[in-house]
């Protein structure tokens, strides 16, 4: 019952933290108390997925005379819509089963805790406790929907991610608080099938607050011409759950208006809480802050042997981010040195339609850390493969230090942008200038040539604008 590793948790961060452990010849074990995969490809980026990928079908067929294509009056049959994004995630989660086969990684069914001296404690299902030895120990048990203290969860009437995946039937009116990724995706998919959705966010800048400014305000754009109702810079007061509809309290915190939103469900989507809770930390004096576990470059707690990945540490809760903090820590436990994870080189996406992608700075937080800009910005309605995909939304921002040409940031939104991020991500890793992207040939068409053709605004050499 003795292992070189046994990773605490297996969604993007623990499995391919036991995976790379085993490639480097160590014995390793993993505890998963729900579905291999962790929420991320159970309840989160996967299936969601699925489920935008049925909302863009529809949305697709309703417009089908746009592309000169005749078809019958379409119908969202939501039960098989849900089936089939719960099918998806069932047939991941048996992927990741045969990840653990194939490299000998011991799965572990049970809630896991640490216990002094390097051990973990495994709770059963049925109440059985046994108690499993490791030299290395990894925490990667993830992060839940964070609950607000004006609007507690009942998994009924307010409701969060999980519920929200597997509703029994659609909704007539729903009610989004937070605009963050998540409550934009959901709030597209039900609105795409014909929910009446309103989005509450309580920061002023609007839809994905936390991107530049300018996909901010495109995307709330956006969302309004579609017929979703959004509130920005507004609090929600209360919720009265006691009728037959729920009455919703808002309140404009510039204005000070008060507006009252009848609903049938009320989705929670204000982020997220670590899952820090009970398993040890206390007991082992693993240092903390507010919830979240404290860890140097390679991952190490303030306790020998002890180390923590993913949503439980103060990095971006993202699972490409779990990742490849994974797999970091297990190099630098297996005695290499690899290279400490640059957060400011992060990808972020969000698969709303139309999708949202960034990296780097943005606009705002480039000028306060004292650089000197070059911006340069191409719409995708001057984009030759937007107009003939219908898709001319949106637009590519890059930003670039005048003085050297640095590659600051870059902020998309339009059609498939989360595909595109990655050039700059790696352009950014590489040190690449404005002007080498500028003189790098871009295939034509292409979504892809606005990255050049919005580099080359910046430099006041676009041609097509």
């Amino acid at each position: 019952m003795a292992y070189d590793l046994i990773v605490i948790g297996s969604g993007p961060g623990g499995y391919p933290a036991a995976i790379r452990a085993s490639q480097l010849g160590m014995k390793v074990a993993i505890v998963e108390r729900e579905k291999l995969g962790g929420i991320c490809l159970n309840w989160g980026c996967i299936p969601t997925k699925a489920l935008i990928k049925s909302a863009q079908v529809f949305e697709y067929i309703q417009h089908a005379e746009d592309y000169g294509i005749k078809v019958g009056k379409p119908k969202v049959e939501f039960d098989k819509v849900i089936s089939r994004s719960r099918g998806v995630a069932d047939g991941m989660s048996k992927g990741i089963s045969f990840l653990m086969r194939k490299n000998k990684i011991e799965v572990i069914e049970g809630f896991g805790k640490l216990v002094r001296g390097k051990k973990v404690e495994v709770t059963a299902e049925s109440g059985k406790k046994t108690t499993y030895d490791a030299e290395h120990i990894i925490i990667a048990t993830g992060a839940r929907a964070r609950a607000l203290p004006n609007l507690p969860i009942d998994g009924e009437k307010v409701i969060e991610y999980r519920k929200a995946m597997t509703l029994p039937k659609q909704p007539k009116r729903m009610v989004v608080v937070g605009a963050g990724a998540i409550g934009v995706e959901f709030a597209y998919v039900y609105h795409s099938m014909g929910t009446e959705v309103t989005i509450v966010e309580f920061m002023p800048e609007g839809l994905v607050p936390r991107e530049d400014a300018d996909v901010s305000k495109e995307l709330t754009k956006i969302y309004k011409k579609k017929g979703i109702n959004v509130l920005a810079n507004t609090s929600v007061e209360s919720v009265d759950t006691s009728g037959k509809t729920l009455k919703v309290m808002t309140k404009n915190r510039k204005s000070g208006k008060e507006e009252v939103i009848e609903c049938d469900v009320v989705l929670s989507a204000a982020g997220v809480a670590p899952n820090t809770e009970n398993i040890g930390l206390e007991d082992l004096g693993i240092k903390t802050d507010r919830g979240l576990i404290e860890t140097d470059e390679m991952y190490r707690t303030n306790v020998p042997g002890i180390y923590a990945i993913g949503d439980v540490t103060k990095g971006q809760a993202l699972a490409h981010v779990a990742t490849a903090e994974g797999i970091t820590c297990v190099e630098a436990i297996a005695g290499h040195h690899p290279e400490p994870i640059d957060y400011n080189n992060i990808p972020g996406c969000t698969y709303c339609v139309p999708e949202v992608a960034s990296v780097g700075y943005t606009e705002a937080a480039a000028k306060e850390a004292g650089y000197e800009l070059k911006v340069g910005k191409f719409p995708f309605s001057a984009s030759g493969k937007a107009s003939a995909a219908g898709a001319k939304d949106g637009f590519v921002k890059v930003i670039f230090d005048a003085k050297y040409g640095e590659f600051l940031g870059a902020h998309f939104i339009g059609a498939n942008v989360t595909e595109m991020i990655a050039e700059v991500v790696v352009a950014r890793k590489l040190e690449t200038t404005g002007m080498e992207i500028v003189k790098s040939v871009h295939p034509h068409p292409t979504m892809s040539e606005a990255i050049m053709e919005a580099a080359a605004a910046a430099y006041g050499e676009v041609i097509h604008l």
